[in-house]
């Protein structure tokens, strides 16, 4: 990446890929001027038309654009288009057309060329601003570096400054000894509420702290674990987890350490609405879920209705069109549910009631399988909605699914931010690490990373090896 000192004034030229990521990348150059070439414009003519995400996006840019330039003259389009700010200065707009614009050798035509061949251009003519192309086009990176024109990715959409930053939903204390309180300048008063153990603490309260977090003294043998319920100033509150590792159990689930009982805390937590559950491969995610979610529909009969969705995005070619019910069209993206459905189904002797007739007929009318791409419009109701693979959709994808909530339900978002399928999505821009970060201090939401467990032998070696 090709860096330069930033002169005062700055003009950014934004590719297409940028306003398709973001359609309000416009508003976010806080009082600099924003280029938007040509070719850009026609880019985004070509993908206006249809009904997917990409044309739906398309076509707010448009729409941004049209407001922007409705109510302006042609001097101002050329001195540049006002860009409103709530706070601030505000920035500018320019639209960059050359009729006289001439290839860049030995390059051949293409839009990226075009693009490229716009920015050198606009270098030359404003020697007295620093001229920086916005991209998250990497191959278009590296070109441009080679041209030694300044380039950087597109950065304003992280959730957070570093991928391995995304907050673990745990604060544990190992060195805490048989007092969690001891290392910690706090006052301690217990109080019990029905069936609660309720901590009220005061004093210098960590910052690290926020609702809906662990506090632990351990991370396998805990003897304290409590959930964060209320955090400001010199005083927080903290409830006493509920201890599913031997007797009590979850569909007959148990915790093997203390953030997997945090979880299944979570999920059967009345007070808790929204649940985030991150982790490798093998953490119990989905197994833990589902427990939770038959148990609160099921036997306690919270919940009318469980609906599990996911992003049907492979990791490799695309099958095609399937044929069938919806259902039938998202069974081959549905093996881990099916997976865990049959060994919550086996009894003490192995044997699975998954394939009796009537086990089907009752998880039938209870378990509902359901494509993202037709939730749009719905308010589900009296619901436990599982949200698996939450990393490959995109902050907005994921904030349509999350809206769809109603009275009495409860959502829980599964994924793994070091496995994103979808093009242009990283671990700090993808949907499930923008809903952790926005919901952070929100008291009725928690998140968890999963990672201590019993894996297999075949899936630790494979994690070494690649």
């Amino acid at each position: 990446m090709v860096r330069i000192d930033k002169k005062a004034t700055r003009l950014y030229v934004l590719d297409t890929n940028v306003l398709l990521h973001d359609p309000v990348s416009l508003y976010q150059f806080d009082e600099h001027e924003v280029v938007i070439p040509m070719t850009v414009l026609e880019e985004l003519d070509k993908h206006k038309n249809g009904v997917r995400e990409i044309a739906r996006t398309a076509r707010q840019v448009s729409r941004t654009l049209s407001d922007l330039t409705a109510n302006v003259g042609l001097e101002q389009i050329r001195d540049g288009i006002p860009i409103p700010r709530l706070t601030g200065p505000e920035g500018r707009l320019r639209l960059l057309c050359y009729t006289d614009l001439k290839p860049l050798e030995p390059l051949e035509e293409s839009p990226d060329n075009r693009i490229l061949a716009e920015t050198c251009r606009l270098r030359q003519e404003r020697a007295d601003a620093s001229v920086i192309l916005i991209t998250k086009d990497i191959n278009l990176r590296v070109k441009a570096a080679a041209l030694g024109v300044p380039v950087e990715d597109y950065l304003n959409d992280r959730a957070f400054d570093d991928s391995d930053a995304m907050l673990e939903g745990v604060r544990v204390y190992p060195d805490a000894g048989s007092e969690l309180w001891n290392g910690l300048a706090l006052d301690v008063s217990v109080e019990r509420e029905a069936q609660r153990v309720i901590y009220q603490l005061a004093g210098e309260i960590p910052a690290a702290w926020h609702p809906g977090m662990l506090v632990a003294d351990g991370d396998v043998d805990a003897r304290f674990e409590a959930i964060v319920r209320e955090v400001g100033g010199q005083r927080a509150r903290l409830d006493l987890l509920a201890n599913y590792r031997h007797g009590a159990s979850v569909w007959g689930v148990h915790a093997s350490d203390c953030r997997q009982n945090f979880a299944l805390n979570l999920l059967m937590d009345d007070d808790i609405d929204l649940v985030t559950i991150a982790g490798s491969a093998g953490t119990g995610k989905t197994f833990m879920t589902l427990a939770a979610a038959f148990q609160q529909t099921l036997d306690t009969k919270r919940f009318e209705r469980i609906v599990f969705t996911r992003a049907p995005i492979s990791m490799s070619e695309d099958i095609g069109f399937l044929p069938g019910t919806e259902e039938e069209k998202m069974s081959p993206w549905m093996g881990a549910f099916h997976d865990n459905m049959d060994n919550l189904l086996r009894n003490e002797d192995g044997e699975s009631s998954w394939n009796s007739g009537a086990t089907r007929q009752l998880l039938g009318a209870r378990v509902q399988i359901r494509a993202p791409g037709f939730m749009r419009g719905r308010t589900l109701n009296d619901t436990f909605l599982i949200i698996d693979e939450a990393q490959n959709f995109t902050p907005k994808q994921l904030k349509s699914l999350v809206t769809r909530a109603g009275r009495n339900t409860k959502i829980v978002c599964l994924g793994n931010v070091g496995q994103i399928d979808t093009p242009y999505l990283t671990a700090n821009t993808c949907g499930m690490a923008a809903l952790v970060q926005r919901f952070r201090d929100w008291p009725h939401a928690g998140h968890v990373t999963l990672k201590s467990v019993e894996r297999s032998r075949l899936a630790l070696a494979g994690e070494e090896l690649l």
